[in-house]
């Protein structure tokens, strides 16, 4: 295994900022696995003088840990951390080299005040786009406390381990040997599980805010910085920079840029965001909004903040199927990301539900991994895009029902089977399957706003052409509102239409 030059030259920059030594210490076998990851620290030591590699016996072959010269740091790579993991692999060598994880302050201190012994390991996959968040996140801790320690377990490399433990789903953490969460966390999402969560003293003596944006994926960054061009005081709860946009493998249709990914635009929310005097506000959400002098928008934590004007961008999350067996086995077999979990369902049989572009493109990328996959619509037709629906036609593993109501997920301690009504027919059918990946679409994360503001029957907050809703001074923008077409590029222009209306809300009264 050798890396290509693009890799190799971005790498050989990466290590010219490490600030100190590095020892990795690796315990390999005969292995092909244990092979690709002895080349690639070949080419770590060729490339940078500050890397030296020595033998070691370690919980896993083929794994290697990256440490300070005589200093265990506790951060473990099982297997090989190439595809999404390589950037895991070079924030660690920066890291562990002394160079400062970017991440705020209030952070690094909830962090190193942590207390007791914590030693995690995250089983991942390689294509999962989701994965390294939390392995970088964990890793960021076990560099800055040393009761910390963190290991990424491939799970393509440890399939036994993964199979033992009834892994289904990637990332999947374990804590002191017992299972502690499974999806996308960030940082901050870790350390509040833990129980070091932002306390609401922190928000006591902050002054009101002329905006403030509920939400940070596309609508609610886009709204936060359009507010803060007009030299208003901006605030932003950014429970999660980027909202599903982190979910999404490919983007090739955002206006201008030929091609990203999810977790890279996230990132680059994130960044746009901090360029301009926003008071960001991460790791809290908002629970509760009143209409008083000023809109008063209370966080889960208890803390009350205050504004003249609030967007909310709140977004959606993915839609439940709703049926028996499906809450019990989620992440045992029930899935929602098949880029994520789908190279856990290698030569198994699955099934999507749903028939639209998402549903059928799921369906098209897990027939490359599965022995077959199976995929049900309710209605009499796809509702895909015709292309898509030539080239799953085209797939010789791929069975579709339509008319095909899913009636229950059976299983024990993991799902077996799928339950289905023929709506033609009235019949009902049971098949045998390995898992089930539900693609039919999104709900607004509006919940919290029953009763407050007007919105129709799917909970979307109903929104006028200026982003404007049923209380004066409150806006709303993005995919948790009416707007017929869920998208990237009509989300960030919305924020900016909502921001806009709440600035010329301010100036006329």
């Amino acid at each position: 295994m050798k890396l290509d030059a693009d890799i190799r030259a971005q790498l050989q920059q990466y290590l010219q900022l490490m600030e100190g030594d590095v020892v990795i210490k690796v315990s390999a076998g005969s292995d092909d696995v244990s092979k690709d990851m002895l080349a690639l620290l070949d080419e770590l030591t060729s490339m940078s003088s500050r890397i030296k590699v020595e033998q070691a016996q370690l919980p896993r072959t083929p794994s290697f840990s990256v440490n300070r010269p005589g200093e265990d740091t506790g951060v473990v790579f099982a297997g090989v951390p190439l595809g999404h993991e390589f950037t895991s692999l070079v924030l660690a060598l920066l890291q562990v080299s002394g160079r400062p994880p970017k991440a705020e302050e209030s952070v690094i201190k909830r962090i190193r005040e942590l207390e007791g012994e914590y030693h995690f390991e995250t089983y991942v996959s390689l294509s999962c786009n989701n994965c390294p968040d939390v392995v970088q996140a964990l890793n960021m801790m076990s560099v800055l406390n040393p009761r910390i320690t963190h290991t990424m377990i491939d799970g393509a490399a440890f399939r036994d381990e993964v199979e033992s433990k009834e892994i289904m789903a990637v990332p999947t953490v374990y804590l002191n040997g017992e299972f502690f969460e499974s999806g996308r966390m960030t940082v901050e999402d870790i350390l509040n599980k833990l129980g070091a969560s932002v306390s609401a003293e922190e928000f006591a003596n902050k002054d009101p805010y002329d905006v403030l944006v509920v939400g940070a994926g596309p609508a609610g960054t886009s709204a936060a910085i359009y507010a803060a061009r007009k030299g208003i005081r901006t605030g932003l709860i950014a429970e999660r920079f980027g909202g599903q946009v982190n979910d999404t493998l490919s983007i090739e249709n955002l206006i201008s840029v030929k091609h990203t990914e999810g977790p890279k635009l996230a990132t680059a929310l994130e960044e746009h965001a901090k360029e301009y005097p926003i008071d960001i506000m991460k790791s809290v959400r908002a629970a509760k909004l009143e209409k008083k002098d000023l809109i008063e928008v209370t966080l889960d934590n208890g803390a009350v903040l205050k504004s003249k004007t609030v967007v909310i961008a709140t977004g959606a999350r993915w839609r439940n199927l709703n049926v028996p067996g499906e809450q019990e086995f989620k992440n045992k077999g029930v899935a929602y990301c098949p880029h994520c979990d789908g190279p856990l369902f290698a030569g198994k049989q699955v099934a999507v539900v749903g028939g639209g572009n998402s549903g059928v493109e799921a369906a098209i990328d897990l027939a490359g991994v599965a022995s077959h996959v199976t995929l049900f619509e309710f209605m009499p037709e796809l509702k895909a895009d015709q292309v898509l629906q030539d080239r799953l036609y085209s797939l010789p593993n791929v069975t579709v029902h339509k008319n095909a109501q899913v009636k229950e997920i059976t299983g024990s301690s993991k799902m077996e089977g799928i339950t289905y009504i023929d709506r033609e027919t009235g019949e009902e059918h049971h098949l045998p399957m390995d898992g089930v990946f539900v693609q039919i679409g999104l709900v607004p994360n509006t919940e919290w706003l029953e009763g407050v503001l007007e919105r129709n029957r799917m909970g979307e907050i109903i929104v006028d052409e200026r982003g404007a809703t049923s209380i004066p001074g409150v806006f709303a923008a993005g995919d948790c509102t009416n707007s017929p077409y869920k998208q990237i590029i009509i989300s960030m222009g919305s924020g900016a239409t909502a921001a806009l209306s709440a600035f010329d809300h301010i100036i006329r009264n």
